[in-house]
């Protein structure tokens, strides 16, 4: 019963005493000894370590798999009741009067597959209950009304569960699903058979005759105990007990041949219920693909799966989710169960867990989740084994299989060796059209297409290429670190009019929103031992995300990082948050505290009056005020497109992880970049001067016009050197900044350009590849104190006409073009 194994829980630094350990590596950290009497009896003994207190488990090998004969089930459950019905010698008032003098606590419980006993007491009476239990297994005794009492008791029972939506949506998905296999019907049986239990009688002779043998029987005995004298008493009470010679064959059930749907109307208000299962393998510690079916249902339904983040946590479409994988011996379902919330969410539930359990047969899973799932698996194993009884019932549950007490670390030494590959080769088995079975349960009606199996097909992610004309720029070298650039033809000229600052919100919202999947916490707390970064620049024309990342995490960042740009969170709480940013940046980075950046936005602003460039690329306040979400989700589904893209990879990066970036990216729209508009620009005639009053110790200086040059254009070079001798940035070569700094000591920088350096202020060297049609020459004197300020305006603008009269010397040229040679 691997499903178990999630859900016990104490650390295995919690055993104390001298007790010999099991090998290591084993996650049942105990030595277990074991005995086979000749009767066919196996007795395991398991010294605890923990005092005074002994569990004895008795699983026995029939569950309502066993019932195979029609009209006959429900006995296995049945006996589970009539075992403390009491013997030829001793009296069921009897039984219960010598537990309640040994303060024992007892129950018993029935699956599909097994029956177990189980009994928890002080070990002074360890003998008197083996002789008890020894007693009733091969002496049980009961009259015809006592029989027919508590098949009456079975029948309230059952009345009882079936007031239980769970319980009855189980037993119609079981009914539904199985044609010819005893797992067709519950533990409790078909209600028919229930109800005509009292006149079987005769019948109930002949089942524990034929089960209940030393065969189909084993001894657990943990606790206070010594093995060898553990073995003495159990062979003194049960070696007469007579070996069995019944054989039976539990029909196969057939291959599936459609899918299934099954409904449940419900009279009385209640939550809807959603199962979607899947025909499965039976419990092995041998066949990969139960481990990986089994490790598969946590990776994509636990509580740290994205999809229960999604429908439970963020969404609250539903109030419970689980995978539910089989444990049984025989092939058996494998299901995903949902409670919901509101009933017309169920076909986008449906459509969730389906479109989750086909990614499994697309991709292979992530290496380190699989890994923290087989931590938690372990942990939690060791969690459960506080106490006495605890120990022997986590035996038991494995124990019943075959009857070796190695299963459970054989199961876990089997889950160790489950690869991501592993898992999906399974998922491609069985998660199959015919496979399916659907059941609901709700109280009124459902829509209609909940009856109709839809084609798993269509839940899979098309198997799209990437543009072949999407340009990828790969410079390979040794350096480990990894730039992972996308760059898209996208930026703020393409702020629609009244909404200014969309490019860069969006933007913004990629790096600053996190994914569907995942949260923007989530994802910073994954990166933040990586040291990764994930940034977005916005320009006019471009807007270009980058990843920096060491290439040993390259490929598990990427997986974290992609659904963001390819399938944006754009949550409301992460939309308030950095538009409230933004603002911020434009009101009181730029505005208020930052006159150079203010007056070289300013000096853009007029150049390019009533054009796509006149405003910043963060946006205006009126701008940012007027944009919602939908307003990003639009410009992200319309702008970042294959036709728009072109990647660039730097490091020493794999082939491997460069083909993975192509998938992904071509999960984008594969559409062409969005069309822009020409640029128009304001040629001044003449000197005009425009003043941002500000009160400031200090004024800063932006003037210039446009041009026509950008890097194609013939007079480029000679243009760039002419540039860097007048201006270049932040060098003390430059001309204005030898006449007006260091000759008369007005300011600290006096720079000139003929392309666009946004942050400026921020760098040494410009950003590479910033893409603008239209660009201006431009001259910055940096802050001088305002009395200065005509001065060292009349001084640039001297300088400047004094070079384009008078050109450069044959020195000066040579000076330069080393430089910047």
């Amino acid at each position: 019963m691997f499903r178990y194994l999630f859900h016990f829980f104490l650390t295995l630094g919690l055993w104390t005493g001298a007790v010999a350990m099991a090998a290591p590596g084993d996650v049942f950290p105990l030595k277990m000894e074991q005995k086979d009497l000749p009767n066919g009896l196996r007795i395991i003994v398991v010294p605890t370590g923990f005092p005074n207190l002994v569990s004895l488990q008795i699983p026995v090998q029939t569950g309502s798999r066993n019932e195979i004969e029609e009209g006959k089930t429900g006995f296995a459950h049945f006996f589970e009741h009539m075992m403390f019905r009491g013997t030829k010698t001793i009296s069921s008032v009897q039984y219960q009067d010598y537990l309640k003098k040994m303060g024992a606590r007892q129950n018993a419980y029935t699956s599909s597959d097994f029956t177990n006993y189980h009994t928890t007491f002080a070990k002074d009476d360890l003998e008197l209950m083996l002789k008890l239990e020894a007693d009733r297994f091969m002496n049980l005794e009961y009259s015809e009304s006592a029989f027919k009492t508590e098949a009456r008791a079975v029948l309230g029972e059952y009345n009882k569960n079936s007031a239980q939506p769970g319980s009855k949506l189980y037993e119609a998905t079981r009914n539904a699903a199985f044609t010819t296999h005893t797992y067709k019907h519950t533990t409790m049986g078909f209600i028919k058979d229930i109800e005509d239990m009292p006149n079987q009688f005769a019948y109930s002779k002949t089942f524990f005759d034929r089960w209940y043998r030393p065969e189909n029987t084993a001894i657990i005995v943990a606790g206070d105990v010594e093995p060898k004298k553990v073995f003495a008493l159990v062979e003194k009470y049960f070696s007469i007990w007579k070996r069995g010679s019944y054989k039976s064959t539990i029909p196969s059930e057939p291959a599936a041949k459609a899918p299934v749907y099954v409904h449940v109307p419900w009279e009385s208000p209640t939550l809807t219920r959603l199962e979607l299962s899947f025909h499965g393998p039976a419990f092995s510690t041998k066949d990969k693909d139960y481990a990986a079916l089994s490790l598969l249902f946590e990776l994509g339904f636990g509580q740290t799966s994205p999809l229960y983040k999604q429908l439970v946590i963020d969404e609250q479409k539903l109030d419970g989710l689980a995978g539910e994988p089989a444990d049984s011996k025989d092939p058996d379902l494998f299901g995903v169960s949902a409670r919901l919330k509101d009933s017309k969410d169920i076909i986008y539930v449906r459509d969730a867990i389906l479109k989750t359990l086909m990614k499994f047969t697309e991709m292979p899973v992530d290496a380190d989740e699989l890994n923290t799932i087989r931590s938690n698996q372990r942990y939690s194993i060791g969690k459960g084994l506080d106490n006495t009884e605890s120990i022997a019932s986590m035996l038991a549950r494995f124990v019943h299989y075959d009857r070796d007490p190695q299963t459970l670390n054989k199961v876990v030494r089997l889950m160790d060796t489950i690869t991501p590959a592993d898992i999906q080769k399974a998922a491609q088995k069985y998660f199959t059209d015919t496979n399916l079975v659907i059941a609901t349960l709700a109280n009124g009606e459902l829509p209609k297409e909940i009856s109709v199996a839809p084609k798993l097909l269509s839940y899979k992610a098309p198997s799209a290429e990437l543009r072949k004309d999407v340009k990828v720029i790969l410079q390979k070298n040794k350096s480990p670190f990894l730039d992972l650039k996308f760059s898209f033809k996208s930026g703020s000229s393409l702020d629609p009019k009244g909404k200014e600052g969309l490019a860069h919100l969006s933007a913004s919202m990629i790096t600053g929103g996190g994914s569907k999947a995942r949260s923007f916490d989530e994802i910073q707390k994954a990166l933040f031992p990586l040291a990764v970064t994930f940034s977005d620049r916005v320009d006019k024309e471009m807007t270009t995300f980058t990843i920096r990342v060491h290439k040993d995490h390259a490929s598990k960042v990427v997986d974290l990082l992609m659904p963001s740009l390819l399938d944006p969170g754009l949550r409301g709480d992460d939309f308030t948050r950095v538009k409230a940013d933004i603002l911020n940046q434009l009101n009181n980075d730029l505005r208020t505290n930052n006159e150079e950046e203010l007056g070289k936005e300013r000096l853009q602003e007029l150049l390019h009056i009533n054009s796509a460039y006149a405003h910043p690329v963060i946006g205006t306040g009126m701008g940012l005020a007027a944009i919602q979400i939908a307003d990003a989700q639009d410009f992200i589904k319309r702008t970042y497109t294959q036709g728009a893209l072109t990647v660039g990879i730097n490091g020493d990066v794999s082939d491997e992880l460069i083909a993975k970036l192509k998938k992904s990216l071509a999960a984008l729209p594969a559409g062409d970049a969005a069309p822009t508009t020409k640029i128009a620009t304001s040629m001044p005639s003449g000197i005009k001067v425009n003043i941002i009053e500000k009160n400031t110790r200090a004024t800063a200086i932006s003037f210039g016009h446009p041009i026509e040059v950008n890097r194609s254009h013939p007079d480029f070079a000679a243009l760039w050197l002419a540039r860097a001798w007048l201006g270049e940035h932040r060098s003390s070569m430059s001309h204005l900044f030898d006449r007006i700094r260091e000759v008369r000591g007005m300011n600290y920088g006096d720079y000139a350009y003929i392309e666009a350096f946004p942050s400026a202020g921020y760098q040494f060297f410009p950003s590479a590849n910033v893409a603008q049609k239209s660009q201006i020459f431009e001259v910055w004197i940096r802050p001088v104190t305002p009395e200065n300020a005509h001065m060292a305006l009349r001084i640039a603008i001297y300088e400047l006409d004094k070079l384009i009269k008078n050109g450069l010397t044959q020195e000066e040229f040579e000076t330069v073009r080393e430089y910047l040679m």
